[in-house]
């Protein structure tokens, strides 16, 4: 078999579609076999495909924007979504059934400070009508070790942490940041222009295609089993809670497509926070799958 080296930014269930193409042997179907690192924290994906280190990695469509205000050329294209919504959950210390942003103002909240969690954050408070400037957001370098030992009101995370804290009995999640917003262009895979010519771009595609449809139909409990060699350290009840929750907020839409819509609404989030001098071209950024 052909190996093909994906390269992860971050590591959760939330990007299942992307693990499943491995864990499902939805790459082994194409003669590929699947090899996936994940970047150090601090450090781009995408300059594992610049020094050839990786065909595919995922990545966000934001990250070519700050390429574009600088003036650098881009170096990759986004050419599949991954997630077509935010996936980070608040998590609070009681159950609070009637929930609403408001309750926010004036607490201490464990808030994730990477780039687009952050501004997708404090577009989900715009979009509550909360002023972020009225929360006591703290910026913690090991967010879950603080919470459990008592540091916040409300921790910030992405699936399987706020699922794993409720099954510790340490806390309850209170609400989902992806519904607080909805459909964007929040996770995506990239390339070179180069590799997308390729045949082994076009046999990628299609396994990856397949595990889309697989995440989406599968029972949460059998995604769960394929994966969990790759969470050790979570408890199999817990990712698949975490895949079940994903799977019922749509964030895996079946198509592969990152779509001009998903795209504007991800521009309106970096609009919002101030990064943005104009509103980038998605042609500039993004590219067909494949085919």
């Amino acid at each position: 078999m052909t190996t093909i080296n994906i390269k992860f930014t971050r590591f959760s269930a939330f990007y299942s579609p992307l693990i499943s193409t491995i864990s499902g042997g939805f790459l082994d179907d194409e003669g590929l076999a699947g090899a996936y690192t994940v970047a150090a924290p601090g450090t781009s994906a995408i300059d594992a495909l610049v020094d050839g280190t990786a065909e595919v990695v995922q990545s966000a469509v934001s990250y070519a924007f700050a390429a574009l205000e600088a003036g650098w050329e881009l170096p990759a294209r986004h050419f599949a979504q991954i997630n077509e919504m935010d996936g980070f959950f608040l998590t609070g210390r009681e159950a609070e059934p009637d929930f609403t942003w408001d309750k926010l103002a004036g607490r201490r909240v464990l808030v994730d400070h990477g780039a687009q969690p952050l501004a997708m954050f404090k577009y989900a408070c715009h979009k509550q009508g909360l002023d972020y400037a009225s929360i006591d957001a703290v910026d913690a370098a090991d967010m879950d070790t603080a919470f459990r030992a008592g540091e916040g009101d409300y921790v910030h995370q992405q699936g399987p942490a706020p699922q794993q804290l409720e099954h510790d009995r340490i806390g309850h999640v209170v609400a989902s940041v992806g519904r607080a917003i909805g459909p964007c262009a929040f996770s995506s895979l990239a390339a070179t222009p180069d590799w997308l010519e390729t045949d082994m771009a076009r046999a990628f595609m299609r396994a990856y295609k397949r595990a889309r449809q697989y995440v989406n139909v599968t029972p949460p409990e059998e995604v769960a089993a394929a994966e969990s060699i790759y969470f050790p350290n979570i408890d199999r009840a817990v990712l698949t809670a975490a895949i079940s929750v994903y799977q019922k907020l749509g964030c895996w839409a079946p198509g592969v497509e990152i779509t001009r819509p998903s795209f504007d609404v991800t521009l309106d989030v970096f609009e919002h926070i101030g990064s943005l001098t104009r509103r980038h071209a998605y042609e500039d950024v993004v590219v067909p799958p494949p085919k």
